[in-house]
């Protein structure tokens, strides 16, 4: 097999979803599904991808719908609900019965947990969270919200783009090239880069953070109710990854989760924001190795004896 190669599968309400396969034969070693943040696509996953498989996973990393090369929703469906059910066809189709990983990225981490709300936690052989638990500081949510759908149209330029991440990413590097902003931006027929997601992912999300401020604060814990509610039905060991310097996971938030999910482990990576992968993905991918390498191996699937 090839060492990586793109797939499609049927989401919710019938939205395609395109995936990147990293495959391996028969192992006890559990799949690792990779769900990304808002906003982001499965590219943001590649060089995690490739160390977690020569470890000796398989390895999925979709597109969330609306994102990436993943179909928009007509419908302008993106509650985290609707991509939970997404998350599950994505593990029902790679990983069959047997029990997977989901290292799930801010929304991506959302999406976990809405699927332990809505089908049974025993699918899981591991849970990792990369900067998101079940109450969020508001003030964090609502940089990345003000970030997302600050230029609807787009920008002249990569180097225009490449100028707004790095206002918002203050401590992190600037790459010398703005090639790989291709990944999440693309040239419409005017020639204006616009980002590789559908608009109305983000319209959904205003409202939320940028409503009446009394009205906008009661959505948001009632959102983080239901986050919770997932969280305590998590049965597999659980790992949450924390950006030090993150404005929206904070040491307050990281001790309510561990106390909703007793058996988890959280850890820091410093000198790093909300997007932790992205800011030191070694330290990141060491971290999510470590963890892999505690989950109990997977029983294999008993053989039918010779006739």
């Amino acid at each position: 097999m090839s060492y990586r190669q793109s797939n499609v599968v049927t989401g919710h309400h019938g939205v395609t979803l395109v995936a990147d396969i990293y495959p391996q034969q028969s192992t006890e070693k559990p799949s690792v599904i990779l769900l990304h943040g808002g906003g982001q696509n499965r590219h943001a996953w590649t060089k995690t991808a490739r160390t977690i498989h020569a470890a000796g996973h398989h390895v999925v990393a979709y597109d969330a719908r609306g994102h990436g090369d993943s179909s928009w929703d007509p419908a302008g469906r993106y509650d985290t609900e609707d991509l939970a059910y997404d998350l599950l066809a994505v593990r029902e189709r790679y990983c069959g019965r047997r029990p997977a990983v989901a290292v799930g990225a801010s929304i991506g981490g959302m999406t976990t947990l809405i699927a332990h709300r809505i089908a049974p936690p025993r699918l899981w052989a591991g849970v990792v969270l990369v900067d998101v638990t079940p109450r969020m500081e508001i003030g964090g949510a609502r940089r990345v919200v003000q970030f997302m759908s600050a230029h609807p149209d787009g920008f002249a330029t990569l180097h225009d783009a490449g100028d707004v991440i790095a206002a918002y990413n203050p401590h992190r590097p600037r790459p010398d090239s703005v090639d790989g902003l291709t990944k999440v931006l693309r040239q419409r027929d005017d020639g204006r880069w616009v980002w590789r997601w559908d608009p109305a992912f983000i319209t959904t999300k205003i409202d939320v953070m940028h409503a009446d401020p009394a009205n906008s604060e009661q959505r948001f814990r009632q959102m983080a109710d239901q986050l919770l509610d997932g969280a305590r039905r998590i049965t597999a060991p659980t790992l949450l990854v924390r950006g030090a310097m993150s404005d929206l996971v904070s040491p307050d938030t990281v001790n309510e989760f561990l106390t909703a999910v007793p058996h988890a482990q959280a850890v820091d990576v410093s000198n790093t924001g909300h997007m932790v992968a992205g800011d030191d993905n070694d330290a990141f991918t060491t971290a999510v190795l470590t963890f892999l390498e505690r989950i109990p191996p997977i029983p294999q699937p008993r053989q039918a004896p010779d006739q």
